[in-house]
């Protein structure tokens, strides 16, 4: 993995420029949250994903969450924190549908055998497993809490949300293989399990990603979206949330002038300042491809000139440099839009190492970008600002 962490060769770094992390998980460690405010980092987005985590974030947002001053460039302040409310991919089979279904009540002990059943594949016969997994939680009851928690900080995000072919289930803790979540980490996750055969059946998932975009386009606010073997079936999901509205191309010079953010953004405006509709739309108006993994020639379509929401892709030393495939992520990076790119740490615990993994990817990228140091700061920094708030900030 290239890393530049500790390296004293290395130029200093311009942390007082402002350095923006995109997605990160330091709710999984509770007893790191108390670090945040002496990080180097100027702002964490803190993404949620599943029942134990919500209100964590909620939380983090409500004690350290960021305003607009919190962007003001050169301003020396605490890092603080912009929330993302979401339940991501790994987690989709614990909601069910009483939405579309019309169930409109709980679920009873043979409608949690018969949803589980339903959303997993292969469908499990071994109700012990089933009886291990969480009560089911209603749709609408999710979508009504996110809202909530959106309307409470006008900054957050949705996210993280999105689709997964690889993940399997742990088994089941009844088999004795689970072991107590280590002091200060947040329950919920694999806890040191075996991974069971079974998948999220991949419809069921595009249900639950589709209800969170309509709400994220409902509220104007921007998502990060988790993509792994299914960079396909997570376009065409996206793609149908803007059927209808995409953006009339009429000619090179027109498709070029959009490719640029500012313009895409001035033309979202001006269409809102001269119809007078509301600014909700069925689709997110910007995406962020968290830790976007396919590969440089899957770009063009998300960056077509009619697609009317703003495409962003981010980047981490923990994902895309981790593994003998970092060569996919070199040529993407260079092939992003300068103005597209953003980067994260993808960690789960607040702190220094979180400060120098984030350090390390922006070195990176602006290597491979051909960027000078505090030019590249800049850039992210000016990206960021963009995917967060929706308007491009003034080039100083």
């Amino acid at each position: 993995m290239a890393s530049y962490e500790g390296n004293a060769k290395q130029e200093p770094f311009p942390w007082h420029l402002g350095v923006f992390d995109a997605h990160c998980h330091p709710t999984d460690t509770v007893s790191s949250l108390k670090d945040i405010p002496d990080m180097k980092t100027k702002v964490l987005t803190i993404m949620a994903t599943r029942s134990q985590d919500q209100e964590l974030v909620l939380s983090a947002a409500d004690d350290l969450g960021a305003d607009i001053e919190a962007f003001s460039d050169g301003r020396n302040s605490p890092c603080r924190v912009v929330p993302s409310f979401g339940w991501h991919p790994w987690f989709s089979h614990q909601i069910y549908d009483d939405i579309s279904e019309g169930t409109g009540r709980p679920l009873s002990h043979i409608d949690k055998i018969q949803h589980y059943r339903s959303v997993l594949t292969p469908s499990p016969d071994d109700e012990a497993f089933i009886h291990s997994l969480p009560e089911p939680r209603a749709l609408s009851d999710l979508l009504a809490t996110t809202k909530h928690y959106l309307l409470r900080h006008p900054l957050a995000l949705v996210g993280e949300i999105g689709l997964d072919r690889t993940f399997r289930l742990p088994e089941s803790t009844r088999s004795g293989q689970a072991r107590e979540p280590e002091p200060g980490m947040t329950p919920g996750s694999r806890d040191g399990r075996k991974l069971s055969p079974y998948h999220v059946e991949m419809n069921h998932q595009r249900k639950i990603l589709k209800a969170q975009l309509h709400l994220a386009g409902e509220m104007g606010r921007a998502v990060s979206v988790h993509g792994v073997a299914a960079h396909g079936i997570v376009f065409e999901t996206l793609q149908s949330t803007w059927y209808g509205h995409e953006r009339k191309v009429t000619s090179k010079r027109l498709q070029k002038k959009r490719a640029s953010v500012k313009a895409a953004h001035d033309h979202e405006l001006s269409n809102l300042l001269n119809d007078g509709r509301s600014a909700s739309k069925p689709y997110p108006p910007r995406i962020c491809m968290h830790s976007y993994s396919g590969p440089s020639s899957h770009l063009k379509q998300y960056l077509n000139p009619s697609i009317p929401a703003l495409i962003f892709f981010s980047f981490s030393q923990v994902i895309n440099f981790s593994n003998p495939d970092s060569n996919k992520a070199v040529e993407a990076i260079k092939a992003v839009p300068d103005d597209r790119i953003l980067v994260e740490s993808d960690l789960h615990c607040a702190g220094d190492r979180m400060d120098g993994l984030l350090e390390g990817i922006v070195r990176l990228v602006c290597k491979l970008k051909g960027w000078a140091l505090e030019d590249g700061v800049k850039q992210l920094a000016r990206n960021y600002k963009h995917f967060v708030l929706g308007r491009e900030p003034e080039v100083p």
